[in-house]
């Protein structure tokens, strides 16, 4: 499935229908470009959770937990670990199977070549690139499994 985005606020409600239909278990893996708008989808994806808290790119910690919504939200931003012993030595795992809704930023790099997989799995999960087609406008292309 294919969006385009003309402003931030576009990728955030996008986001935010996203987090209003989420079940449980949710995995949403992004991967895109620094500024491409990933953190905005997140924020959107809170929004239609219902967390009311600030949402900002956990770069320096690699995983905010927001509670307070329909379910949990955790953030997790892949973008400081370089190599699969640093991937396998942070502990995401139980973050592919949540209680609530994980969503990766740079997502990719727990699926090329770390040995995690799509089909490894469990729940539901979503697939999204952003590419940035203009300083406004993003292709926003997803693809679902067992969503």
């Amino acid at each position: 499935m294919e969006f385009i985005s003309h402003s931030p606020a576009e990728t955030e409600s996008l986001g935010e229908n996203w987090g209003r239909a989420a079940q449980r278990g949710l995995v949403i893996a992004l991967s895109g470009d620094l500024g491409a708008g990933k953190t905005q989808l997140v924020k959107g994806v809170a929004r239609g959770l219902g967390v009311t808290a600030r949402v900002h790119s956990p770069t320096f910690t690699l995983v905010n937990e927001y509670g307070g919504g329909r379910l949990k939200l955790f953030h997790l931003d892949l973008f400081r670990l370089e190599t699969q012993a640093q991937i396998h030595s942070a502990g995401i795992e139980e973050f592919l199977q949540p209680d609530g809704v994980a969503v990766i930023e740079w997502a990719e790099r727990i699926l090329q070549g770390s040995g995690f997989n799509v089909q490894g799995l469990i729940g539901p999960v979503r697939l999204v690139k952003i590419e940035t087609l203009s300083e406004t406008e993003r292709r926003i292309v997803h693809e679902d499994s067992g969503v």
